[in-house]
């Protein structure tokens, strides 16, 4: 037995950066738990950052999993009350078009009552006016109580919780390998990415929340959790073409979901079942873009005029049940797997399943778990601490803003709640805009470098929605490029950087690239390559 003495001892580690690790590190940290949280690439790298933000009402699944609908109705209120920064109630319609069963109609209306989910049938002619975008040709709508919220200021709210509460957490830390004594995890050893060491943690309790990947994982441990990837597509478009969330009122089907964030809105999704050896080299197909868009037009025409910025697509951790191997029975709801009584393994759990909607339920189930093999008595009180940036007025620095604050303010507000304090505006060098497009200044830049683990481009897009607007980083990548450079203090690795941060953004605009989005698209390569001189990085 290896002596573990001065060794890195926890009392869980908890694998995964997503939602779903976040939300249960946060739990076991709320806990008195000693936390040790793994993400092997950066938070919110998979499926949390993959979907269409929708704060669901739990509305679109009453009709056939009673369960799930009555769940996301309870967290829909929750998330609400303790992550109000991450969230826009902007309600929702259901509409039935000529094409629809409008008899449907009752039976979802009452399926939503029964689980708890406020449905109201109004006149079409109400709903037009409630959402101008929708087909005016609809023939029914119901209203309900839907919205939108974005999962990366959800995750990294709960990360900060995490860590306020003595949470340690780590990125690009991979788990390569579990250590066990007999039938017992008692650690895991990691590959850090950025340095190359492998390194080993301690803790009697191991939460596997790594959401589909979570199948690798739970073999490496020598047990086996049955994913079934489900890939879904989505488009996002150039602005907010509606103000409410719109559904087709029928049974679910591809492209029934346009949701309007920020300054864009996201039509979603369709439904493929993929090998498990494609989920992390996803691509978004020409059918799967026709379909978003012929049946998107017919939630909102607008769309058919409107500029699509990029397309992306997202997996599904959909797991099958123990006794059907061949996936014809699969649950979506939240599945939790104690795996010292269902394989002999003692000291590893699996949380999985759900949705982004449930993660703190799924957080709270995983610790309860964990606290009942520990022995410890404590009770969750996630549902009812607000979350950072959701705990109360937002401290305005400059009085001269004090009664008119500048829109530049309101976005960093908006999308830090009252941490928007800590971000330095002493200075117009620290107010200048470095993203247009999502009035992002240098001042909140240096704050996600400097408080958010944003050490890469595409981490601070995901910190910041830098690059997520109109321009997709054309005009702003640079500067932050420039930034980030003064940061690490080596101009070379920004370079390197922004090429990857570019690239990135090219995956997500090649699908949908044709017409003016293919001649703006060369247009920007053409500078980039030879005014930046970023062809001479690539190709090295």
């Amino acid at each position: 037995m290896e002596n573990r003495a001065n060794k890195e001892q926890f009392d869980v580690i908890v694998i995964g950066g997503g939602a779903t690790g976040a939300g249960t590190a946060r739990d076991c940290a709320m806990r008195g738990l000693r936390v040790l949280l793994l993400e092997r690439f950066d938070y919110t790298n998979g499926a949390t950052s993959r979907n269409h933000g929708l704060l669901h009402s739990g509305a679109r699944y009453a009709v056939n999993d009673h369960e799930s609908a009555a769940e996301c109705i309870k967290e829909n209120m929750i998330l609400r009350r303790i992550a109000s920064h991450c969230v826009e109630g902007t309600s929702g319609l259901f509409i039935s078009l000529p094409e629809d069963d409008i008899n449907y109609q009752t039976t979802f209306i009452n399926s939503c009552r029964k689980a708890g989910i406020e449905a109201e049938a109004i006149d079409p002619k109400e709903a037009l006016l409630l959402e101008p975008s929708a087909n005016p040709s609809l023939i029914g709508a119901v209203r309900v109580p839907d919205g939108s919220v974005d999962p990366f200021r959800l995750t990294i709210a709960n990360i900060l919780d995490a860590r306020m509460h003595g949470a340690t957490t780590l990125t690009y830390h991979e788990v390569i390998e579990f250590i066990k004594e007999q039938d017992r995890v008692v650690g895991v050893c990691v590959l850090d990415h950025k340095t190359k060491e492998k390194k080993n943690f301690y803790a009697p309790v191991t939460v596997n929340a790594g959401g589909i990947w979570g199948h690798h994982i739970a073999e490496l441990a020598g047990v086996r959790v049955n994913m079934f990837p489900a890939k879904g597509a989505l488009l996002i478009f150039g602005h907010r073409v509606n103000n409410v969330v719109l559904n087709r009122c029928r049974k679910p089907a591809d492209a029934d979901i346009l949701v309007p964030g920020d300054t864009i809105c996201v039509i979603g999704t369709t439904s493929s079942h993929i090998p498990y050896d494609e989920i992390d080299h996803m691509h978004v197909t020409p059918d799967e873009v026709k379909i978003l868009l012929e049946e998107g037009e017919k939630l909102a025409p607008s769309l058919a005029t409107t500029r699509i910025l990029r397309a992306y697509a997202g997996v599904r951790p959909l797991v099958a049940a123990d006794d059907d191997p061949s996936g014809r029975s699969i649950s979506r709801g939240i599945v939790l797997l104690d795996h010292e009584k269902r394989d002999g393994l003692d000291g590893f759990v699996t949380i999985t399943g759900g949705k982004l909607m449930t993660y703190r339920l799924m957080a709270e189930w995983a610790t309860d778990l964990v606290c009942k093999k520990l022995s410890i008595d404590k009770i969750c009180r996630t549902a009812d601490v607000e979350l950072p940036g959701s705990r109360g007025a937002v401290d305005v620095k400059d009085k001269k803003e004090a009664v008119t604050i500048s829109m530049v303010r309101k976005a960093e507000e908006g999308r830090h709640g009252e941490l928007a304090s800590r971000i330095a505006n002493n200075n117009k060098f620290d107010d200048s805009l470095v993203c247009e497009c999502e009035s992002v200044t240098v001042g909140e830049v240096d704050y996600a470098f400097n408080e958010l683990d944003a050490d890469t481009l595409v981490a601070l897009r995901r910190r910041t929605r830098l690059g997520m607007g109109t321009c997709q980083g054309e005009l702003c990548a640079c500067r932050a490029a420039g930034l980030l450079g003064k940061a690490h203090q080596c101009s070379g690795r920004a370079k390197a950087d922004l090429v990857t941060f570019l690239n990135e953004r090219w995956k997500g605009m090649y699908p949908i690239a044709w017409g003016e989005c293919l001649r703006e698209s060369q247009f920007s390569a053409w500078v980039y390559d030879n005014v930046c001189d970023l062809g001479s990085t690539d190709k090295k």
